[in-house]
């Protein structure tokens, strides 16, 4: 970790309904409730402004795809500016004809935009159709406002309070992401996130399955020595798949903020919103690792360089 200055972050995580317009309406009531409760730097879910779309493979829904920047990207940068907010916007992205991505939009608290991160690991599983929608994240793009070394899609963005990693969702399952972005400079991992149960598999595998989520996330904080905070969706997503609505995600409906040893520093299961606020202070005497020339041990012994080669 680099910062010495704590710093302290929002978490917000809803239930959204079909309206885009009133969706963002509510965000923006939300994130102004996280700073008024101290929040700098407010993280919203994964494909925030929306329902999660991806139920079914259905050529209208490429219509909820913007660019960035656009119009719920600048209406958010306006905002940042106003409150002096760090915000992570994750939204649908149309960034050429035929190319859409499932991104995450980085404004740092003057309201300027540092640039965009795009999930890499895109899933493929029943109601998960996201490879219909989304091409995995590239590296071409403005690298002049993240951290020395960014390169083949992870970055880490250097903010006026921290230096933040951004991943999504599904990039949770691979540690390689964690360790790439930790080794960029990363105080802290965003995972803005829509995962829920199958309807038919939570009875058998619900608390497995979540407490997998949870272990994975907690090993990147305790691998990378960084924090690793996580909102997530709430509620059920109704959204109609051929003639019928069903009731497709029942959203896990927890978000949590891990510090460098795993410990959780906020963990709330919600039915509906709370803002989430967590002062972080990464002042090396308070650090548990050993810290040499202000590098954690557990990371100056990478041998990344040992990996090439492995496809």
């Amino acid at each position: 970790m680099s910062a010495t200055q704590p710093f302290t972050v929002g978490l917000i995580q809803e239930a959204v309904g079909p309206d885009v317009a009133v969706n963002l309406n509510d965000a923006i009531a939300k994130i102004r409730e996280a700073h008024a409760r101290g929040a700098q730097i407010v993280c919203l879910q994964e494909l925030f402004n929306c329902q999660y779309f991806c139920k079914a493979q259905k050529g209208e829904r490429f219509e909820l795809a913007e660019p960035i920047p656009g119009p719920t990207v600048t209406t958010m940068q306006a905002l940042a500016k106003d409150l002096a907010v760090v915000l992570i916007v994750p939204i649908f992205e149309r960034q050429a004809a035929g190319v859409y991505r499932n991104s995450a939009a980085v404004i740092d608290a003057d309201g300027s935009l540092l640039g965009v991160y795009r999930k890499m690991h895109i899933p493929d599983d029943p109601l998960f159709n996201e490879k219909y929608y989304f091409t995995p994240g590239d590296a071409t793009q403005d690298e002049r406002f993240t951290m020395k070394g960014a390169a083949n899609g992870w970055r880490v963005w250097k903010t006026r309070y921290a230096n933040i990693g951004v991943l999504i969702c599904w990039d949770q399952w691979y540690p390689e992401a964690a360790r790439i972005t930790s080794l960029l400079g990363a105080d802290i991992l965003f995972y803005p996130t829509a995962i829920g149960w199958h309807p038919s598999e939570k009875a058998e595998f619900g608390d497995d399955q979540v407490s997998a989520w949870r272990t994975i996330q907690r090993s990147h904080a305790i691998a990378n020595g960084v924090y690793v905070a996580s909102p997530n969706r709430v509620g059920f997503d109704l959204m109609r798949v051929m003639r019928t609505q069903y009731r497709i995600d029942d959203f896990q409906q927890t978000y949590f903020v891990i510090d460098s040893f795993a410990d959780l520093l906020k963990q709330t299961v919600e039915t509906d919103f709370a803002p989430l606020y967590r002062a972080l202070d990464n002042a090396p005497d308070i650090e548990p690792f050993e810290l040499i020339d202000g590098d954690r041990v557990i990371t100056r012994g990478d041998q990344s360089h040992t990996y090439r080669g492995v496809q």
